[in-house]
């Protein structure tokens, strides 16, 4: 049965979402259908509509959720209707080379980073909206009351879980705890530096926080988000507007050498150059978090390499999320880690365009 509902509707860049009727397909086989209850709005989606993520119109954004499967098509096996379950942007097939390789968790078979299609495995897509196909997003597209996945990208989770909190899971706090504990594997008694407060960069200095660094350096040219890294384990917070070195510069003179560790989660290339150059010469890790922009390219001085630097990319913290997901969801349960203070808003789905406001407020 086709299904009718109500979705957030991007029909073109850098204009508001529409709240459109659209029809939701039935799920092909190893595909299902899920109601869903609750929805992120993370950095990534907002760069398709200022076209910094290049991706087709019109389109259905959204992959941060958690939900419940309605209907599953031929041939599932891991799911059922009634599971409660979080969507992945990052599948996990659990057979290709990346699947089965311990170092990776970009899963080949659906590369829904790579492929700009906007379009389901068969090349077509389940969405229709005033007659006219809709693109899928990184094969989740949350912003919807039901949605269409492949069943690589979705696994079940505690069913007493709030979705309301642990969507998050299926992006923002992932990604960056991830990369602290995860991508980078920081070690007890480093030094780290984060450039970006918003929800993923709180999440990695919840990350470091947890894997025991002694220095965490929270950098944001928005004084008004030190209480909250301060508040999840920042031990310093540094505006660059309030210095006339370069933040790299002002990052070796607190350090003498640079950080062990450093995070560069807005997105920017300027700031990946100084987030590689604010880490130890010798042995410093730099890890970027925020997506790239499209169609800007890095210029750099290769001694920065040379020297012995690391210089790292992190895509959902490094999880491989059908084994990673279940296990952090039970990891919130018990308290292991908060998620409560990445949540500044609670708006119903008519208001989305007023979150988004609010996310490029720095709100």
């Amino acid at each position: 049965q086709v299904i009718k509902c109500k979705a957030a509707v991007l029909w073109e860049a850098n204009k508001p979402f529409s709240i459109e009727d659209v029809e939701v397909a039935p799920p092909k086989a190893h595909e299902v259908r899920i109601k869903i209850l609750a929805t992120g709005i993370c950095r990534s989606d907002d760069h398709v509509v200022t076209g910094g993520l290049v991706m087709p119109f019109p389109i259905i954004l959204g992959h941060e959720a958690a939900g419940v499967v309605e209907s599953v098509g031929e041939g599932v096996t891991s799911l059922k209707p009634g599971d409660k379950v979080i969507p992945l942007f990052i599948p996990q097939c659990g057979e290709c080379g990346a699947c089965l390789n311990s170092k990776g968790n970009m899963c080949i078979k659906n590369d829904s980073i790579g492929s700009a299609a906007g379009l389901m495995a068969d090349g077509t897509t389940r969405f229709t909206c005033k007659g006219k196909p809709i693109h899928h997003f990184i094969g989740t597209s949350t912003f919807t009351e039901y949605t269409v996945v492949h069943e690589t990208a979705a696994v079940k989770i505690d069913s007493a879980a709030p979705p309301e909190k642990i969507c998050l899971i299926g992006c923002g706090f992932s990604t960056g705890y991830g990369a602290a504990l995860q991508t980078a594997k920081v070690e007890a008694g480093s030094t780290c530096a984060v450039f970006g407060l918003g929800g993923v960069g709180l999440s990695v200095i919840m990350g470091c926080k947890a894997a025991g660094a002694s220095r965490i350096i929270a950098i944001d040219i928005n004084s008004d988000k030190f209480a909250k890294a301060k508040e999840l384990g920042a031990t310093d917070c540094i505006n660059p507007k309030d210095h006339k070195e370069p933040i790299h510069k002002v990052l070796l003179g607190m350090t003498g050498y640079g950080v062990d560790y450093s995070f560069e989660v807005i997105g920017r290339i300027e700031t990946m150059v100084a987030a590689l150059a604010s880490c130890h010469y010798n042995y410093g890790v730099s890890v970027i978090v925020g997506v790239p922009p499209a169609a800007q390219n890095i210029t750099f001085d290769p001694m920065l390499l040379f020297s012995g630097r690391t210089w790292k990319g992190s895509v959902f913290g490094g999880w491989k999320s059908k084994d990673s997901v279940p296990k952090l969801v039970a990891d919130y349960m018990k308290k292991k880690f908060v998620l409560d203070p990445l949540i500044t808003h609670t708006l119903p789905f008519s208001k989305i365009n007023e979150g988004f406001d609010l996310l490029r407020a720095g709100k």
